[in-house]
């Protein structure tokens, strides 16, 4: 089975979060797995701490030259690197990457307002390929570019759906700080299709980052990936339950 899981930045944060994470996700050996994280709790930490503001239009990061640096700095290199040294101390053989890695994910700008965030445009899975089936773990940051070598800041629920839809993955999991997808009763949704997700989200139910999650699924939906669990990632051997037919978080299906 091909599995994408996406790392919510917050589940990184602390070490012994991400130290579990990686022994769980490393003993996913038989399965070809890839991971895409985030890391905008980094990011805002690190330019607080430089005295940059941050701006947001409609959610997004305005990218700004100097939020580019941050973005390479951060989601390129402590984020990712601290995952990857935990993937190791677990056994896994990871191997850190970004969008611009042989033309992984190519992105566009998304609005001229926004500088530097893009959208991913097209995806490459040679890569993916090459190193699973080799038996090496991808670890991918949410940074891409395109062929002039320009750095796009990716939102990291889109970038995994581009690995994913690529690279072919029976499931994307998301791995989030939320228990699952709450409907109208405030209650977790076992199950969404493709239009109930929609529904929240025009009900305004669904707002913010769940928003963008719910619309991330929709995209993967529509190119072939079968199955998007939203899950709560500090939930111990979560994957693992997931994997094995248990009723976490939510499941949104076409």
């Amino acid at each position: 089975m091909k599995l994408l899981i996406k790392l919510g930045g917050t589940l990184l944060d602390s070490p012994e979060s991400r130290s579990r994470l990686a022994r769980e996700i490393a003993g996913l050996a038989h399965h070809a797995v890839v991971v895409v994280h985030g890391g905008g709790k980094q990011m805002t930490r690190y330019l607080i701490e430089r005295n940059v503001e941050s701006r947001f239009v409609n959610g997004l990061r305005v990218t700004t030259p100097e939020v580019v640096d941050a973005v390479l700095k951060v989601f390129a290199g402590t984020v990712n690197t601290e995952l990857v040294g935990s993937f190791r101390s677990a056994g896994a053989r990871p191997v850190g990457l970004t969008g611009l890695d042989a033309g992984l994910v190519d992105a566009e700008p998304l609005a001229e307002e926004l500088g530097a965030v893009g959208k991913p445009a097209r995806s490459d899975p040679a890569l993916l390929e090459l190193l699973t089936g080799a038996h090496y773990l991808p670890v991918v940051a949410c940074v891409a570019g395109n062929a002039n070598g320009f750095v796009f800041n990716v939102n990291a629920d889109q970038m995994a759906v581009a690995c994913a839809s690529s690279f072919g993955a029976d499931r994307l999991i998301f791995l989030t700080d939320v228990d699952g997808v709450k409907g109208a009763e405030d209650r977790v949704r076992e199950t969404l299709t493709a239009d109930e997700a929609k529904g929240l989200i025009q009900a305004g139910i669904a707002s913010g980052g769940m928003q963008a999650k719910l619309e991330a699924a929709i995209l993967a939906l529509r190119s072939g990936v079968r199955e998007i669990v939203i899950a709560p990632g500090a939930r111990t051997r979560v994957v693992e339950e997931i994997l094995a037919g248990k009723q976490i978080g939510t499941r949104i299906v076409s």
